[in-house]
């Protein structure tokens, strides 16, 4: 089974980027973070009738939002509302196969690295740390994490950790909280264990940069881990560059893996 995650940046603006991606790609289920649309206008019959029938979507107007598109059946949708708001950050699924998912669009932050000071970014890690009790307690069996968890980890998953490490996404206080969550809550890494420790891989270059290629300053903001009973189950790990240099693409690209 390959499973796919990718903030869209609006999923009416790019569905047709995204049907080229499914159709490209041989997914099984892909994950959809900042669809940026209310249920009523998701396209849901433009993915059906590609073959995309089976979707879990849940979003709001012109913010947020999150959709899991799979070619086979899903099963007991739910979502949770985190740190104390609705905002449509969270949506999981069953598939098939009986692998639990849960798509994450983790709030950004804003722009001050001060929570006292920042409504968002006191916001975001509120929303991180209950993410982390939650599966504290509901310890993830048979089940992925994916999504825009909006963190780069570890100096490897951003073009320069010295000049990052007072910007919102690489903060101490972030990947600190990010590393507590993938260990206390039982879950595995297997994009960086693919890659190995020493690559720079990134999922996210901005638009404000006019030759992404060129100056190749990444994040990797957009995540997919396993539970631990599932780490010698991933075969294989990729990140679909490509995707960036699409017309009008998202500022983010695909991060898929295979079980």
């Amino acid at each position: 089974m390959k499973i796919a995650t990718w903030n869209i940046n609006s999923v009416r603006l790019r569905r047709d980027l995204v049907k080229q991606f499914l159709d490209e790609s041989d997914v099984d289920v892909l994950c959809l973070q900042e669809t940026k649309t209310e249920d009523k206008s998701f396209p849901v019959d433009f993915f059906a009738e590609a073959g995309w029938g089976h979707q879990a979507i849940r979003g709001e107007k012109s913010y947020n939002g999150v959709a899991i598109l799979s070619r086979t059946p899903l099963a007991d949708i739910a979502h949770i509302n985190w740190a104390g708001k609705q905002d449509c950050r969270h949506i999981s699924a069953r598939t098939e196969s009986g692998v639990t998912i849960h798509n994450f669009y983790v709030p950004a932050g804003g722009d001050v690295a001060d929570p006292d000071e920042n409504p968002k970014f006191a916001h975001k890690l509120t929303f991180l740390a209950e993410m982390t009790a939650h599966f504290v307690k509901n310890r993830p069996e048979n089940a992925v994490l994916v999504g825009d968890l909006n963190i780069a980890p570890l100096a490897e998953d951003v073009w320069s950790t010295k000049q990052l490490l007072k910007v919102v996404s690489h903060t101490p206080v972030e990947t600190d909280g990010l590393k507590a969550l993938m260990a206390k809550g039982s879950w595995h890494d297997p994009v960086r264990a693919h890659f190995g420790d020493d690559e720079q891989i990134y999922s996210w270059w901005s638009y404000r940069s006019r030759d992404w290629q060129v100056n190749n300053r990444g994040r990797r903001l957009d995540h997919i881990w396993v539970s631990t009973d599932l780490a010698n189950a991933v075969s294989k790990a990729e990140i679909l560059t490509d995707y960036r240099n699409a017309e009008k693409p998202s500022d983010h690209v695909p991060t898929i893996i295979t079980l």
